[in-house]
């Protein structure tokens, strides 16, 4: 596994106390030789223009779909990502169509990672960045086993929005109870990532800290466990890895139910 960042609780505090402006961070070792580079965000201007290229490659060249395309990027107070989304799904009718749906709350959480997001004979700019904003939107709804998926499919490099893609990858990773993984995520997100949001990084690092207290099978386990299963069957999904996450969390209170007793048992247990 890689090194790590270490937060220390009276930084991560202070941070919060300054309303996130900026990350605290607390002892930062020196990157490998071999780790990842930095990665930084696509310019506003950039993302536009691949957006507006890939546009007309698809054959939308006409006026309306011209003068919809610059609506979208004059509405300067939404996200580049939000924007790119937009025209990926002006001109792709699957892409508009699996969007709205991840968007929609009152829509089924897919089962499986759309075939559109898997199609190599798609452009690798429509594919990564579809990618990334399908899977934000599941994130967002909690659906973290199909928005990790999608996101495994790309790099952080190939998406305009690389922070984006390191913080709900981390999210998702931190939710299925991923550790390893999930730290990973959270280095490249404050290390890597040349100025990500401040919402990102304070979110990543009240993670990483989280997960320092992580042990396994303790009732902390146990919580987690039970809060995954909860959100499934609010998912409407019961089957059999609710099921046997359901036996799992019922074993391990027996066994700590067993623990107990066997410890009264003993001379002096109370």
């Amino acid at each position: 596994m890689r090194w790590r960042i270490w937060i220390t609780a009276s930084a991560l505090a202070a941070l919060l106390l300054v309303g996130g402006r900026q990350v605290l961070v607390g002892d930062e070792k020196p990157r490998p030789v071999n780790g990842f580079g930095a990665l930084e965000a696509v310019s506003t201007e950039t993302v536009q223009a691949q957006a507006l290229a890939w546009l007309k490659s698809v054959g939308k060249t006409d006026a309306d779909s011209q003068a919809r395309f610059q609506a979208v990027w004059k509405q300067t107070e939404r996200s580049v990502l939000d924007r790119l989304a937009d025209s990926l799904a002006l001109g792709n009718a699957a892409a508009a169509k699996l969007l709205a749906e991840a968007r929609d709350p009152l829509s089924p959480a897919p089962t499986a990672v759309p075939a559109v997001l898997k199609d190599a004979k798609q452009p690798a700019f429509f594919r990564a960045n579809l990618a990334l904003a399908y899977a934000r939107s599941l994130s967002n709804r909690r659906v973290h086993e199909e928005a990790l998926e999608a996101l495994r499919l790309v790099k952080a490099d190939d998406v305009a929005d690389p922070a984006s893609y390191l913080f709900h990858r981390a999210v998702c990773e931190h939710a299925l109870m991923f550790k390893d993984r999930a730290d990973d995520s959270i280095d490249r997100l404050l290390v890597d990532v040349q100025q990500s949001p401040d919402r990102y990084r304070v979110v990543g690092s009240m993670m990483h800290y989280d997960m320092l207290t992580w042990k396994e099978k303790d009732l902390g386990w146990i919580a987690r466990k039970m809060d995954n299963i909860q959100r499934r069957l609010d998912l409407k999904r019961g089957g059999k890895n609710t099921q046997r996450m359901q036996k799992e969390v019922l074993i391990r209170l027996d066994e700590m139910i067993k623990e107990l007793e066997n410890q009264q048992k003993k001379p002096g247990g109370s």
